[in-house]
């Protein structure tokens, strides 16, 4: 069954899932899934601190009131994922937070995160971008490693390590329905690409710790659960698995094959990076048969080119530092 859009900016996907728009970059592009459960709910990743006023209000049109919140679940703490979850903290009095245990110091204290992002786009833009990011008071924040359960309601959810896309990343298995809140590892699939029902993905490779190998590990760990759904954070509900998967695999692989092409460019890298990233989007539109013109198409995958092409980058200067320190100690 379609998923339906409440006048919540909200889509329903039965069995007490759901999906907040919380309005990013543009709409549509990222979600935060909400799970209720017996009068009890969970909000998996929290988008910004500008997001918090959609699930505020996704939660009010579904009857749940703050205090029914039990769980603020973080598949990542990148900060279109976790960036307000401290807002969202503030706001439920008896949530707590779960996390990655390599993430869990950046929630209590988000002041690195916060400098490493204002690096990058300067203090301005990450306001203007992110919000607020508020710190998570320690003794609220449980650390969800490999193997972890929690339970909303008697529902069960299992946490599994999943690096690739980071090596903070978890995916959560729901037991009831045997779904997966996959986060940003089973890629990226945006709902105005859709052709005639048909979905599609696309690795998200963004900086700084994009690993290949990893990446194909864990996509092939969440398909041997046998899952009929899979929630990705950009966008909702994906079906049709075994052929996501395999575009998957062989787009990551292109990705990495693009940066072994230009290991060694020098100056020109990230150019030739991006471009390349652009040129496997444009395929993508050719293979899918996407009816959209080519400028809308790469309008609407502009952040990810950029942050992808970042991404490979990170890959190839973190490789080269590893062999430099490995014939160091020889």
């Amino acid at each position: 069954m379609p998923a339906m859009k409440s006048p919540a900016n909200v889509f329903d996907y039965g069995h007490g899932i759901s999906a907040v728009d919380s309005v990013y970059d543009r709409r549509m592009q990222t979600a935060i899934h909400l799970l209720v459960e017996g009068g009890r709910a969970a909000v998996i990743d929290t988008g910004t601190s500008h997001a918090v006023p959609h699930v505020m209000a996704a939660l009010k049109a579904r009857g749940v009131a703050p205090a029914q919140v039990d769980y603020v679940i973080l598949t990542h703490v990148h900060l279109d994922h976790a960036g307000g979850a401290g807002q969202l903290m503030a706001r439920f009095p008896n949530a707590r937070l779960t996390v990655h245990p390599r993430g869990a110091r950046h929630m209590i204290d988000p002041s690195r995160l916060l400098a490493a992002t204002v690096a990058i786009y300067g203090e301005r833009e990450t306001r203007r971008l992110y919000g607020e990011i508020l710190p998570v008071p320690r003794a609220r924040v449980i650390e969800t490693p490999e193997g972890a359960t929690l339970h909303l309601a008697g529902r069960e959810l299992l946490f599994l390590d999943a690096p690739g896309h980071a090596r903070h990343h978890v995916v959560a298995w729901d037991a009831k329905t045997g779904h997966i809140f996959a986060g940003d590892t089973f890629g990226i699939s945006y709902r105005d690409l859709d052709q005639d029902g048909r979905q599609f993905s696309f690795p998200t490779t963004s900086p700084s710790q994009f690993d290949p190998a990893q990446l194909h590990v864990s996509i092939d760990r969440m398909l041997s659960l046998r899952p009929e759904a899979i929630y990705v954070a950009h966008f909702g509900r994906l079906t049709n698995l075994t052929a996501l998967a395999g575009d998957l695999h062989r787009l990551i692989d292109a990705h990495a094959e693009l940066g072994e092409r230009h290991r060694r460019a020098g100056a020109e890298r990230k150019h030739l990076l991006m471009e390349g990233v652009r040129s496997l989007v444009l395929d993508e539109r050719e293979r899918h048969g996407w009816r959209l013109p080519r400028g809308k198409v790469l309008e609407i995958f502009a952040l990810d080119i950029e942050l992808n092409a970042q991404g490979i980058e990170s890959w190839l200067d973190a490789e080269e530092k590893s062999s430099l320190k490995s014939r160091n100690t020889l």
